[in-house]
């Protein structure tokens, strides 16, 4: 089986004749020709067999199946590998392509795009960019070493630095911090800062000032949803592109208005050699 994408579903509890009469149950915008075609070309596997039409329904086994969408759109931009090792990819993602699978977008993720580039079924984003933001994003190449780097980032032991485009902010004296709550917003995948305990933080400094737009560095010191983008638009000086804040609008179908922010640095303590390790990105955005 082709080692991505790949979801897993644990059988629950169920009268189904069999695992496919249940996927189709389960999944019915996929369809029954289509189980049946990713079965015939062995996509669809329990316990390292391959899952047939007449397999049958066994609660508790775990079936792992290939995701595929039809017709799925190329995004016509391309990412680059900053640093590898036997341990690490770091990569320089474009604006658009998502990182991992999810909804439509499944062959155009940077996950498997890297997976394919560079033959190797093991590498794990260790964390995630908003498909809306370019920069970089770290993988881990082997399952040995990967709890170490994986700590690093579940303990914010990692010193992340962006940069964005926005209108200028005159009446605000910089550097300064973004202290608020945010909490999940309406519809669902925004987010929005309310009153209550803080917990989200953010460093905003000037690094340039155009005549109408700002170029700005931000560094979070928290990891809420949309952190950045929340934060700017509630300063008043929403990141230039943004699709979602600070009114939810469409976005272009030509990729003509990327959201201008870029995740710019990366900088940690190796927790094997001992070492700094510093990652830039090699991308830009145009003041």
């Amino acid at each position: 089986m082709d080692p991505m994408p790949l979801s897993r579903i644990a059988l629950p509890p169920g009268g189904w004749p069999s695992v496919l009469d249940f996927l189709c149950e389960r999944f019915p915008a996929i369809g029954r020709d289509a189980w049946e075609d990713r079965m015939e070309r062995g996509l669809v596997e329990t316990d390292g067999h391959a899952v047939h039409r007449l397999t049958p329904y066994r609660p508790g086994d775990v079936v792992v199946y290939r995701r595929e969408v039809a017709n799925e759109p190329r995004i016509p931009f391309e990412e680059t590998i900053v640093y590898q090792d036997d341990d690490l990819v770091v990569a320089d993602k474009p604006h658009f392509l998502p990182v991992m699978p999810a909804g439509r977008h499944v062959e155009e993720t940077l996950s498997v795009r890297l997976v394919r580039r560079l033959g190797n079924p093991d590498l794990v984003a260790l964390h995630r960019l908003d498909r809306s933001t370019a920069g970089l994003v770290v993988f881990s190449a082997r399952p040995s070493s990967r709890d170490a780097y994986t700590r690093l980032f579940r303990e914010r032991a990692i010193a992340k630095t962006y940069e964005a485009l926005a209108a200028p902010l005159p009446g605000h004296a910089f550097p300064l911090t973004r202290c608020s709550r945010i909490e999940r917003g309406e519809p669902f995948f925004r987010s929005r800062e309310v009153h209550g305990p803080a917990n989200a933080t953010t460093h905003v400094d000037v690094i340039e000032r155009g005549q109408d737009v700002w170029r700005y560095r931000l560094e979070p010191v928290t990891g809420r949803k949309h952190q950045l983008r929340v934060h700017m638009d509630g300063l008043g000086a929403p990141i230039l592109g943004d699709p979602l804040y600070p009114v939810l609008r469409e976005e272009a179908a030509d990729f003509s208005e990327p959201l201008q922010l870029l995740a710019r640095e990366l900088s940690f303590i190796d927790p094997f050699s001992g070492d700094e390790r510093r990652f830039l990105s090699l991308r830009s955005l145009d003041l």
